[in-house]
């Protein structure tokens, strides 16, 4: 009777019994609701192959779309986990706990460095599972040694912001990471490397007031909704109603607020490329003087001496 139950009746059920199937193969894009099978997805690298909706998308899959092989991750600073000791409906220390456990990373930020086609580069990408991409001490921080890495590797830095703004658990620190952000900026700046912005969905709040719109070029993935205040904020406040397709990507282009429009499959190439245009040096021009008398810039009208031209060129960062 054992061998019945416990040998031949396991195997009859297992031959007849009806296989659960994953529930994560199908994917509905939220744009057009196509259901999308998982591998397709991810060849397609997360868009919709029937209208072209570009989906959020992890930072480690990021990465390894921009990344040539073989780009490393940095371990970044810690800080004070909870100093205000906030608490909302829940503890912030436990929402903190549940996004670690969620996405498997300590905060909304990843910091890597590599190549990119060819040219070296340091990107800061955020992740939008992590408490909506939200910024705070630890983001600060994370953006501060990007750019301290830059600066030591004299690469660009790139950020790839996906927020919803400062992280209200935080408070007052939170606020206080946007000053510390531009901080970050202007010593890539000041060491005379690119700083380059992808902004993608979504880009609002504290960190399109900060960081986020201080880019040499600014470069947007389709659709990308990118603001401070939402838009029924705003519909709210002037009374008015916004134009078709307000704080997106393809209008603030339109605007001139964005530099170009790049579809995901074509950003690593135009990342590489435009690298390369900002960091080739430039053939410099020699020192002309120019004589006496001369009506193009010799002795001006009333003027006592002769002037003397200097051009030194340098098309790109030095």
């Amino acid at each position: 009777m054992n061998w019945l139950t416990n040998f031949v009746k396991p195997k009859i059920q297992a031959l007849v019994s009806k296989k659960e199937v994953p529930d994560n193969l199908w994917h509905k894009c939220p744009s057009c609701g196509a259901m999308l099978f998982h591998r397709d997805l991810e060849e397609q690298l997360h868009v919709c192959q029937h209208c072209g909706h570009h989906m959020r998308l992890d930072p480690v899959r990021r990465l390894k779309t921009l990344f040539d092989p073989g780009y490393q991750t940095i371990e970044l600073p810690k800080v004070l986990v909870d100093p205000l000791k906030f608490r909302d409906q829940k503890r912030y220390t436990d929402r903190l706990k549940e996004a670690q456990s969620k996405t498997g990373r300590q905060d909304a930020i990843v910091v890597a460095h590599g190549k990119i086609n060819g040219q070296g580069a340091v990107a800061a990408v955020f992740d939008f599972n992590f408490m909506g991409g939200s910024m705070g001490m630890a983001v600060g921080e994370g953006l501060l040694a990007a750019a301290r890495l830059a600066v030591l590797q004299q690469v660009p830095l790139i950020a790839i912001p996906s927020s919803g703004g400062a992280r209200m658990q935080e408070a007052i620190l939170s606020l206080m990471q946007m000053p510390r952000t531009v901080i970050a900026v202007e010593m890539v700046k000041e060491a005379g490397l690119p700083y380059i912005v992808v902004l993608t969905d979504p880009t609002t709040g504290g960190v399109t007031a900060s960081f986020a719109m201080l880019g040499d070029i600014h470069i947007a993935e389709p659709g990308a909704q990118i603001g401070f205040a939402g838009a029924r904020v705003i519909e709210s406040t002037i009374r008015e109603t916004l134009p078709e397709g307000f704080q997106r990507s393809e209008y603030l282009r339109d605007h001139g607020m964005v530099d170009m429009v790049v579809h995901r499959k074509e950003l690593r190439e135009t990342l590489g490329r435009v690298i390369d245009l900002l960091r080739r040096p430039g053939p410099t021009a020699d020192i002309v003087k120019i004589g006496r008398g001369s009506d193009r810039g010799g002795r001006k009208p009333g003027g006592s001496g002769p002037a003397v031209s200097a051009i030194q060129g340098g098309a790109g960062y030095q």
